[in-house]
């Protein structure tokens, strides 16, 4: 009786790709990070309902950390921003970062896709609740994007859930 209810389990469990370890990128060089990301896409969360022409600026700080800076515009025009510190808990898994915006409170940012040239970044975290597409510029073609969520749902992701992010925003 046990095997079967284990095999059960095990079948109904064990072939989900969410139930599997979400891998990052086996290196990240945080001064090639560093620098503007445009959101592009997210998965639907709280802070950042209602905002458009997302960006993320990440600064390294002289201790090794890096400064956190998002900005986006609300529906009135108005700017939204936060500052936080990013750091990596365990240098031999360089793209799991932590991330703070509230003390005490951290939360994981884990860099699972990032190009050769820097100029795309897939960032989540392992419950794959929290996603972004990001960019280095404020547009992506539409091939690169299909590559992107393609990349994204491979990781089990729910793509089907992507916001698009407005980045046409006046200055």
């Amino acid at each position: 009786m046990k095997l079967k209810v284990m095999v059960i389990i095990s079948l109904f469990f064990g072939t989900s790709c969410k139930s599997q370890d979400l891998q990052t990128v086996p290196e990240l060089n945080l001064e090639r990070y560093a620098g503007t990301w445009y959101e592009i896409a997210r998965l639907p969360n709280s802070f950042e309902k209602n905002l458009e022409c997302i960006t993320a600026t990440y600064t390294i700080r002289p201790d090794g950390r890096v400064t956190v800076e998002n900005k986006g515009v609300k529906a009135d025009g108005s700017m939204s921003s936060i500052k936080g510190v990013a750091w990596v808990s365990d240098k031999n898994e360089p793209a799991k970062l932590k991330v703070r915006f509230f003390w005490p409170f951290a939360g994981k940012y884990w860099v699972v896709y990032i190009d050769n040239d820097y100029r795309y970044a897939l960032v989540g975290e392992p419950k794959r609740k929290y996603f972004w597409i990001l960019s280095r510029t404020p547009q992506v073609d539409s091939l690169s994007y299909k590559q992107l969520v393609d990349i994204a749902s491979q990781k089990g992701f729910d793509t089907q859930r992507l916001i698009t992010v407005n980045q046409k925003c006046p200055e």
